[in-house]
């Protein structure tokens, strides 16, 4: 069940435009200078950004794999625990982060990982 690090990061390089920033602790990603995701290898954490009613469901669902990181602009980020999530979820979170924070055009132009056969 659990989502290798080399998974998560081949998840966040499918997706068009994604710049990496590395800091001492963690890695950040962010789409046209908008930031939508975090990445902890001691923890084998993600943080990523969500609806603030998905922060919620995600967190109140299943508080042993994720939990609330911030609110920011009316969203809500979540810290998501890799060994506890399938990759077919986190495929859709990331994508689902990615979107929160990517122009129109690239999302124009993406297929989406939660609609089966989409582009």
């Amino acid at each position: 069940m659990a989502v290798r690090s080399d998974e998560f990061l081949r998840m966040v390089d499918a997706l068009a435009d994604v710049r990496r920033a590395e800091g001492e602790q963690y890695t950040s990603f962010s789409v046209r200078g908008k930031r939508f995701g975090y990445y902890w290898p001691r923890t084998q954490t993600v943080g990523l950004k969500q609806t603030l009613s998905e922060q919620l469901a995600l967190v109140a669902e299943r508080p042993d794999v994720f939990e609330e990181q911030f609110t920011s602009g009316g969203f809500g980020w979540v810290v998501v625990y890799l060994e506890g999530i399938e990759a077919g979820e986190l495929t859709e979170l990331v994508f689902e982060a990615w979107r929160l924070s990517a122009p129109e055009e690239l999302i124009a132009e993406a297929p989406d990982p939660a609609r089966p056969g989409s582009r």
